[in-house]
């Protein structure tokens, strides 16, 4: 598999995985108050970036493992 089709199969796993990470977390941290604030804001931010990251870094582990699998 080439460089460019890795990225893709990347990019494709960890949006699955961002998506069910965000449902999880969304729904055990935020609380939505009558008038959302600046605090609410910055913890969706932050919480939202942090799923991103960890899905991407999962993401890239699952398809190196499964390439290496198949050399």
């Amino acid at each position: 598999m080439n460089d460019e089709t890795q990225k893709r199969v990347v990019t494709a796993v960890a949006a699955g995985i961002t998506f069910a990470l965000s449902r999880l977390v969304t729904q055990r941290f935020i609380r939505v108050p009558e008038r959302r604030g600046i605090k609410d804001d910055v913890l969706e931010a932050v919480l939202k970036g942090g799923t991103t990251a960890v899905s991407t870094v999962l993401a890239s582990m699952i398809v190196r493992r499964l390439l290496r699998g198949r050399r």
